[in-house]
């Protein structure tokens, strides 16, 4: 497919970095064409409304999880009740944390706030239109 679109394409009196140019637009079309674009992994790892709590339940979880692998009927009620316990927690803290942010959303102090972390969010999502591994160097 890129030979095909190289052998139609007009090579006469370029000089590098413009002949540069028209090949990597060539490859990144054929790319976009082929393989698609992605929006890539998302890379979004801050948790709101991760605290002390939270942790020390996910904690319990983990301990409860790796006993029950003992085959136990005992460790097998005490890792469920853990995971109980660890999704309520981790609900009423989501909760909680999303109460708090709708009230900030009337009060003029966190407006910028919000606006950033939307930007942050969207900036994390867009989509990747140029190679990491080659740069561009413009002469003037």
């Amino acid at each position: 497919m890129v030979r095909d679109k190289v052998e139609e394409a007009e090579w006469k009196y370029l000089d590098v970095n413009e002949h540069w140019q028209q090949m990597k637009n060539l490859m990144m079309e054929t790319a976009q064409v082929t393989c698609r674009l992605s929006k890539g992994l998302c890379r979004h790892t801050e948790t709101l409304w991760k605290h002390e709590e939270v942790v020390e339940a996910v904690k319990e979880k983990i301990k409860y999880e790796n006993r029950k692998r003992e085959n136990l009927i005992e460790a097998w009620k005490e890792y469920k009740k853990s995971r109980q316990n660890a999704k309520s927690v981790i609900s009423s803290a989501k909760e909680k944390k999303q109460k708090e942010c709708a009230s900030d959303l009337n009060d003029p102090n966190h407006q910028n706030e919000i606006i950033q972390i939307a930007k942050k969010m969207v900036k994390e999502r867009q989509d990747i239109m140029r190679s990491n591994c080659l740069k561009e160097y413009r002469v003037e």
